[in-house]
């Protein structure tokens, strides 16, 4: 089985709480005491999972470099979801299935922070393309600190066809495109969707784009032409958010 090295206090203790990984061996740095390693050293300790002190000069070879916090582990790769199980996940939840689909997202920090606030905005589900999207690695989950380890992510072959599949299962597909007339404050999120995000310098791609039924844009001012890929996305899904939400207030 491959394996890989999370770093980091809140994916190490994300991967530990959510415990969709096998976690081979957990890493603490020599002389570091926190509240968080105390933590994740009392789950590891009592899962039985072997628990490794190391120097700070052992963690810069394991890591290149990266910032780590006194913690990392090793660990079998992420656990992609099927579609399917996303669906079902969906239609399970009490509300509307709603779905983020990133086309051709390239940058982790982008990816990571659209999973982040995909997990506090209560999507059922991430999407992405298998050659088209930088992949759910250790790096994306330190960005999304930890989130990426509850996420139900899918990684597909052709975005047009999982489209097509989510509009046969009733889902309205909106995607986000800065020169759209249609604004998201003039949409209605209410009932089950997917919200189409597309990269950081094309934004979606035209194929993809043209097999969404709604193309929705942001209200802009200024001299800035658009907004960063991770910041346009969580502004729509608070949209999503609020009109299923607060939209009818008791």
């Amino acid at each position: 089985m491959k394996k890989e090295i999370l770093y980091g206090l809140h994916p190490v203790y994300e991967a530990l709480a959510a415990a969709r990984r096998i976690v081979f061996e957990v890493f603490i740095e020599k002389g570091k005491v926190s509240k968080r390693l105390d933590k994740i050293s009392a789950i590891a300790e009592s899962r039985n999972l072997p628990l490794t002190r190391i120097d700070a000069a052992q963690f810069n070879s394991m890591l290149g470099g990266q910032v780590h916090q006194g913690v990392a582990a090793r660990v079998s790769p992420y656990p992609l979801a099927e579609m399917p199980d996303i669906l079902k996940a969906g239609q399970r939840s009490g509300s509307s299935c709603t779905l983020l689909l990133l086309d051709n997202i390239q940058d982790p920090h982008n990816l990571g922070a659209l999973i982040r606030t995909a997990v506090c905005a209560g999507i059922d589900g991430v999407v992405i393309p298998k050659d088209r999207s930088v992949p759910p690695a250790p790096t994306v989950s330190k960005i999304s600190a930890g989130a990426l380890e509850h996420v139900k992510l899918a990684a597909v072959n052709n975005m047009v066809r999982t489209l097509q599949m989510l509009k046969d299962n009733g889902l309205w597909i909106f995607g986000l495109d800065q020169t759209a007339p249609q604004p998201i404050y003039a949409s209605d999120f209410t009932g089950p969707l997917g919200l189409v995000v597309g990269g950081e310098h094309r934004g979606i791609r035209p194929l993809v784009k043209r097999n969404c039924d709604f193309l929705i844009s942001i209200p802009q001012m200024g001299s800035i032409s658009s907004l960063n890929a991770s910041v346009a996305g969580a502004i729509a899904l608070y949209e999503v958010f609020r009109q299923r939400q607060y939209r009818n207030p008791k």
